[in-house]
């Protein structure tokens, strides 16, 4: 379907969803650009959505979009669409199923309550008219675990808001070299591992910016290190110019089945930012970038400090280098993930249906 036709084209965002996350914003504005009008229903309560849609003005819709982590709120958007004969559009970004039992190690695989979730997340990915997936590995995952159906899962990546997000200029004037992570320390992120990678290099300055759970332990972990740093969260339109500051940045570390499907947002961004990235393998990431970029993105086995510190050695002992090494991260970021790749696999996912 042509750009064009979109016009007049009426799509619910339904549920509790945030607007302000990352990945919404994007899409959304993609979606204005492409000619969609956008509605928003947020129920006082995701399981009484379909009830009281029966008693707010919803009409004229023409799909209907459930987004990121708003699981709870898909049945009642199934109803709502199913009353109406339009489609369901599901951008779940995670599987509750896999979080909880084998991120969270809440339950075991085996136990009736691992199976209940896994049976109820399987009629959601099985009777959406879209899943859209982050990332290839992403999308297998959903089709082999979660019964979506192949010919309806569409893969769109994250990327980076691109207002925020531009090529930040390198201050050479004597500042030390800097290896900059950003994250919610997390198990997923492995924050631990790139503490002990630090001991490792300490000629190098590396500062772990954010706040989570895994933050103290860190913070006691490197007590004795001089050339550990850690800063608060601060306001995300100034995260661009911090990434500028550093030389490169980390992605995630994790061994988790999990972490090997994703491509975290801080790639994203560092790659928009035009800074070079040291991130665990993973088949997230399009081969063919990895072969094409190489001096974009440099890859270590998950859980390995020793493998991350000799690849923050390596880049670090050639910073004649690391200007290219910018720009390569730049095209990176252009050739696969930018505005225009998402916008294009976006309007291939929405061809697919009727309107």
């Amino acid at each position: 379907m042509m750009e064009a036709s979109y016009k007049k084209k009426n799509i619910l965002w339904w549920g509790r969803f945030d607007p302000g996350y990352s990945r919404n914003r994007i899409l959304r504005q993609i979606l204005v650009e492409c000619g969609f009008t956008l509605h928003d229903f947020r129920p006082h309560s995701s399981f009484t959505g379909s009830l009281e849609a029966q008693f707010s003005n919803l009409e004229g819709a023409d799909a209907v979009w459930v987004g990121c982590f708003r699981h709870r709120d898909f049945h009642s958007a199934r109803k709502f669409a199913d009353k109406k004969n339009i489609p369901l559009i599901f951008d779940p970004l995670i599987s509750s199923w896999d979080k909880v039992v084998f991120e969270r190690k809440k339950f075991p695989a085996s136990s009736w309550r691992a199976r209940r979730i896994l049976h109820w997340e399987k009629s959601l990915y099985s009777s959406a008219d879209i899943v859209i997936a982050d990332t290839e590995a992403h999308s297998d995952f959903f089709q082999s675990s979660l019964s979506s159906p192949k010919n309806h899962t569409f893969v769109i990546p994250v990327g980076a808001e691109e207002s925020f997000f531009t090529p930040q200029k390198k201050d050479t004037s004597g500042s030390p070299p800097e290896i900059l992570f950003f994250g919610s320390f997390i198990s997923l992120q492995a924050p631990q591992v790139i503490v002990e990678a630090a001991r490792m290099v300490p000629q190098v300055r590396w500062t772990l910016l954010g706040d989570g759970p895994m933050r103290e332990q860190c913070e006691k972990k490197s007590s004795d290190l001089a050339n550990i740093y850690f800063e608060d969260w601060l306001p995300y339109e100034e995260l661009p110019e911090r990434i500028g500051r550093a030389d490169v940045v980390l992605g995630v570390f994790g061994d988790s089945p999990k972490a090997s499907r994703v491509i975290p947002n801080k790639v994203y961004q560092a790659l928009a930012c035009a800074r070079p990235v040291i991130t665990r393998s993973s088949e997230a990431y399009p081969k063919e970038m990895c072969a094409e970029f190489s001096g974009a993105i440099a890859f270590v086995p998950p859980a390995d400090p020793m493998a991350l510190a000799r690849a923050a050695a390596n880049l670090m002992a050639e910073p004649e280098k690391l200007p290219n090494k910018r720009v390569q991260a730049r095209l990176c970021y252009q050739r696969f993930f930018s505005k225009n790749t998402i916008r294009s696999a976006l309007l291939t996912a929405l061809g697919s249906i009727n309107f």
